[in-house]
């Protein structure tokens, strides 16, 4: 254990330590650990998994939530500029000292059991929630969903946005096998909104087989636009009409926002949301690093985490504009760069590769020579994400658009030197 009066940056570091491995999928060791600590849920617990749209999906659950008169904790991963960021406690992260005294409290407990990174950060994440006396716990699924640390916990009420191609390594290499993974969410008549209209048969075959109360798109609830640009949504008993489209941008953010209405009313939380709370919450929603863009340093930018084929499809369908695009692009090592790179090569003019600030980054050069075979043209390659940000500014002509995608772990140090850029010296 770290002596006393540690700083988070020493805990942090000093967890990174702890395991030889990220991602250690199980829940053996972390409900040793629960138990230990004898952390008491509160009446509602909210589990989302999926591949695509979990963040965007807890924001608009938190924001719901306590426009509706709830106090919620919200735990997400991984961060983009602060670790604070994974733990909200009503819409704010959480202090440095919370933290530093849930890791102190789960090391003087842990007697050995090893833990990795992300399983001492959801540990974490719940007894600084339990200690805050919330109503309600909403937990991002890191990976998949039946081994997930988050999965330790007993959920009121689940959901699952979708499902595509990404962690083949832990997960599986097709989407039924991916599908089943996420499934393991569910519990016996426990509601689980899954929001995507395509269903893998493994969704629908667990929850027979598990007793899940699940509920489908266009089947028990659904959504369509509206003349004009509002939309509407129907489920469980309740209509909203004359909706304003989400803040966030995309056009699958109406599929997002559909399923969290979804999950609400099945989870007995939607009773005083009225068409007023959602015009007031969804629109003005914003999220770091979703299709955010920045005025810097004499260029326009668009930062996304696009991470797996499907994310850069969507991506895709949102670049438009006269000029040309530069993308940078940094992936980990597990990514399809091919599937990634291919919905983009048809909006992207100028690609440059770079290594994200992770130990597991692809590097540059072999990112770089992945994309070069999959568009079947050069892809310049950069040591460091400032010297390619620096280059693609320099060369952009008045119009065009600069894209940093491909990691959390990219788009954070990005945003960091916009920051740098925006300063007057700069």
């Amino acid at each position: 254990m770290l002596p006393a009066g540690s700083s988070l940056s020493d805990w942090l570091t000093w967890l990174e330590t702890l395991s030889p491995n990220e991602i250690e999928l199980g829940l053996d060791r972390v409900r040793t650990v629960l138990d230990r600590l004898s952390i008491r849920q509160p009446r509602h617990t909210l589990l989302v998994a999926g591949t695509n749209g979990k963040g965007s999906s807890v924001a608009m659950l938190s924001s719901l939530l306590r426009a509706t008169g709830h106090t919620i904790g919200a735990y997400t991963s991984p961060h983009i500029s602060r670790y604070n960021e994974r733990i909200a406690v009503n819409g704010v992260p959480v202090c440095d000292e919370d933290i530093v005294t849930a890791f102190e409290a789960i090391e003087a407990v842990r007697s050995g059991v090893p833990l990795t990174y992300f399983e001492y950060g959801t540990l974490a994440a719940m007894w600084v929630f339990e200690n805050a006396s919330l109503d309600v716990w909403v937990l991002e699924v890191g990976m998949g969903g039946r081994l997930d640390a988050t999965n330790v916990i007993e959920p009121t009420a689940s959901l699952i946005t979708n499902v595509s191609l990404d962690h083949c390594g832990w997960l599986g290499d097709d989407i039924e096998s991916i599908a089943y993974e996420k499934a393991g969410v569910m519990r016996h008549d426990v509601p689980t909104v899954f929001a995507a209209s395509d269903v893998p048969d493994a969704i629908i075959d667990h929850a027979k087989d598990c007793g899940a109360r699940l509920l489908l798109a266009g089947r028990d609830f659904a959504h369509q636009r509206e003349s004009g640009a509002g939309w509407s949504w129907s489920g469980g008993g309740r209509r909203f009409e004359s909706l304003r489209e989400p803040g966030l941008h995309g056009d699958f953010q109406l599929q997002n926002a559909a399923g969290v209405l979804a999950l609400l009313i099945a989870a007995g939380l939607g009773d005083a949301m009225t068409r007023d709370i959602l015009n007031a919450e969804l629109p003005d929603l914003t999220l770091t690093g979703r299709l955010q863009t920045v005025a810097a340093g004499g260029a326009s930018w668009l930062l996304d985490v696009a991470h797996n084929p499907a994310a850069a499809d969507a991506l895709a369908a949102t670049l438009d504009g006269d000029g040309k695009a530069w993308c940078i692009v940094g992936l980990l090592d597990d990514k399809d760069v091919e599937g990634i790179a291919a919905p983009l090569d048809e909006c992207v003019d100028h690609w440059i590769a770079v290594a994200p600030a992770s130990r597991r980054a692809l590097a540059a050069e072999e990112c770089g020579r992945r994309i070069a075979n999959s568009a079947n043209r050069p892809c310049m390659i950069h040591e460091s994400l400032r010297d390619a940000m620096d280059h693609a500014r320099h060369h952009a002509a008045p119009g065009d658009r600069i894209l940093v995608t491909g990691s959390f772990y990219l788009v954070g140090p990005a945003l960091q030197i916009l920051e740098l850029y925006s300063r007057p010296e700069s």
